[in-house]
């Protein structure tokens, strides 16, 4: 599984780059390398929504490593 952490933290990493050309430049860097709306483009902007979503299980596993590492503290 962590390959696919790091290609989805990858993934965010373009797509939150994206959205700061877009609000700070107006310019999309995704849309200039591969066309405006373009399938690919539109494959690319998929893939991060996914990884965006995917990414909302770290929270539950940076968790959960954290409580297993106090309970070994404990002993």
């Amino acid at each position: 599984m962590r390959t696919l952490d790091a290609i989805a933290l990858i993934l965010v990493i373009i797509g939150a780059l994206n959205w700061g050309l877009i609000g700070f430049f107006n310019f999309d860097l995704v849309a200039m390398i591969f066309g405006t709306m373009s399938s690919f483009t539109r494959v690319i902007y998929a893939l991060v929504g996914i990884a965006g979503l995917y990414a909302f299980s770290f929270f539950g596993r940076d968790r959960d490593r954290d409580v297993n590492r106090d309970r070994h503290d404990v002993k």
